[in-house]
């Protein structure tokens, strides 16, 4: 795979660059203050590219299919550029206009159906006129898209200075011993995260299982979970003797709200009316003693629903422990999200801009968005 850094800034002066980015980041409301933590990972490719003189159209997608358009200031802000939104009816004209506004953003490539298509066409009506195409979103590499995958097969290509930065620190995640490594996963989707379980079993010496993806193992032992959330897919062999450590205590509540009672019980005693919200303190100060005596720790999905202040008492806890960790890995948006309220982001040794792709990278699967690049010849 060839990075970017291998083209030199000489060589990219007055050059045409289709650039990869995703900026797909939530916003307090529909159009209001958005996230820029993901934004700003880019800037480092964005300025090589800009400071060697190139003319740059960023294409990213938006949830939902909505427009750019109310968000396109904040995301210039953040990146500290002049952005110029093309609606995709000028997609014919970038050429034009790019040598007036040096660095264009693309409308929601999400608009066009044929995006999530892989659709070739597609793919060379966004190459056309342009002398490079740099994937820098490894956030979406787990997609086969066509601004993604199909692109490639029309420009030269290179990877971005984050995607290489994240493949260098998810390597090292797999790759070091197994002794002292420490697996912290929550969240809701045991689909996305049992292939990573799987993975690591071998390769670290404990996992810590917390959030919904815990109500899965719960149920397969037969323990109550009252009306928490569960996943189709349970799991029916995984047990805490394999090195998986479960929660031995619970909160739960009757409501989703954090108003009304809210009480601490021993594992099993959920009511048919109560759902698990977090993970209780004897859970959380044994989750926090192991992740603070660990050599590496990799933490994706928060211990419950963080995001409700009665509830994230358990992720609070296991966020301050894993910044206290020797080194420290975390990625997901609900675990950067609760991170970054404690204020805890720059303590993490690396934060992944990556959730689902992280987690296909580490259950040792394919990226498509990598592999189209040659990563795994």
């Amino acid at each position: 795979m060839k990075y970017l850094n291998e083209l030199k800034p000489e060589a990219l002066a007055g050059k045409k660059m289709l650039l990869r980015v995703d900026f797909n980041v939530p916003a307090a409301d529909k159009d209001g203050e958005i996230e820029t933590f993901r934004i700003k990972a880019h800037k480092h490719t964005l300025d090589y590219l800009v400071n060697s003189g190139a003319q740059v159209a960023l294409v990213s997608h938006r949830a939902e299919r909505t427009s750019f358009s109310p968000i396109a200031e904040q995301i210039g802000e953040a990146l500290g550029q002049s952005l110029t939104l093309i609606p995709h009816s000028e997609l014919g004209s970038l050429g034009l206009i790019l040598q007036k506004c040096p660095v264009v953003l693309i409308d929601n490539i999400r608009q066009d159906p044929r995006e999530e298509k892989n659709d070739d066409a597609l793919a060379a009506e966004l190459a056309k006129g342009f002398d490079f195409y740099i994937n820098d979103a490894f956030s979406v590499c787990h997609r086969a898209h066509s601004s993604v995958v199909a692109v490639t097969k029309h420009l030269p290509s290179y990877a971005g200075f984050l995607i290489k930065k994240e493949i260098e620190h998810l390597t090292k995640a797999l790759a070091a011993p197994a002794a002292g490594k420490v697996l912290v996963l929550g969240g809701a989707k045991i689909s996305t995260k049992l292939p990573v379980i799987k993975n690591f079993l071998d390769k670290a010496e404990k996992i810590l299982i917390g959030g919904a993806i815990a109500n899965n193992f719960f149920k397969a032992q037969g323990i109550k979970v009252g009306k928490s959330v569960v996943d189709d897919s349970t799991p029916t062999q995984l047990t805490s003797s394999q090195g998986v450590m479960l929660p031995t205590d619970i909160l739960v509540a009757e409501n989703k709200s954090g108003q009304g009672k809210n009480e601490v019980k021993p594992l099993g005693d959920t009511a048919d009316n109560q759902l698990i919200v977090d993970i209780g303190t004897q859970t959380a100060q044994d989750f926090a003693e192991t992740i603070v005596g660990a050599e590496l720790v990799i933490w994706n999905g928060p211990m419950g629903l963080a995001e409700v202040p009665a509830f994230a008492a358990g992720t609070e806890q296991t966020a301050r422990a894993v910044a206290a960790a020797k080194y420290s890995i975390i990625g997901g948006g609900d675990t950067i999200a609760a991170a970054d309220r404690l204020g805890l982001l720059p303590q993490y040794d690396f934060v992944s801009t990556g959730g689902g792709a992280m987690l296909v990278f580490l259950a040792g699967e394919k990226l498509p968005g990598l592999e189209s690049l040659g990563y795994y010849q």
